[in-house]
């Protein structure tokens, strides 16, 4: 198996960067932007470890955050990086989330809803229906156990200065 290639281009000044070299066997999960820097998903299927990797531009160097074992998780579909904590999370579609990642967390959801972000121990997802027109809800689990605490009509956005709006 090939990898992807990920390249950050620093803007304005175009500087290139790619701070984890391709290997056979690994892929490259989507970037997060946490803090003052980006931190990379690596998954190396020849070494049977997933790496989480905060890329500190300034010093054009990479730190390794985690290791885990790659049985940490029954597959790699939709596994994927959220700030606020940093989070590793999974969401198969066999209608279940997993938090990987700083802690171990299981719950059942709807097959419509993806992970937006968390606020402490409230878990927020976006949920979109088509009955027959189209509308998006916004669910407020908790993180332990998922169970829903509240429901919003519309979806919430976290803006670039921090602030959150209900977009209905």
């Amino acid at each position: 198996m090939r990898s992807n290639r990920l390249y950050l281009i620093h803007y304005p000044d175009g500087m290139v960067y790619e701070p984890v070299h391709s290997a056979d066997g690994q892929y490259l999960g989507t970037p997060v932007y946490d803090g003052s820097s980006v931190v990379l998903l690596v998954v190396s299927f020849t070494e049977s470890v997933i790496r989480i990797m905060r890329f500190l531009h300034q010093q054009v160097e990479v730190q390794e955050v985690v290791r885990l074992p790659l049985s940490a998780v029954k597959d790699c579909y939709n596994l994927m990086l959220h700030t606020s904590p940093l989070s590793l999370t999974r969401q198969p579609n066999d209608g279940t989330f997993e938090i990987i990642w700083p802690e171990h967390v299981r719950f059942a959801i709807n097959d419509r809803e993806a992970l937006n972000f968390r606020d402490g121990d409230k878990l927020y997802f976006n949920v979109w229906y088509e009955d027959p027109d189209y509308r998006e809800e916004t669910v407020v689990r908790s993180l332990h156990g998922g169970t829903i605490l509240e429901r919003l009509p519309g979806d919430i956005r976290i803006m670039p200065n921090g602030e959150r709006w209900l977009i209905k």
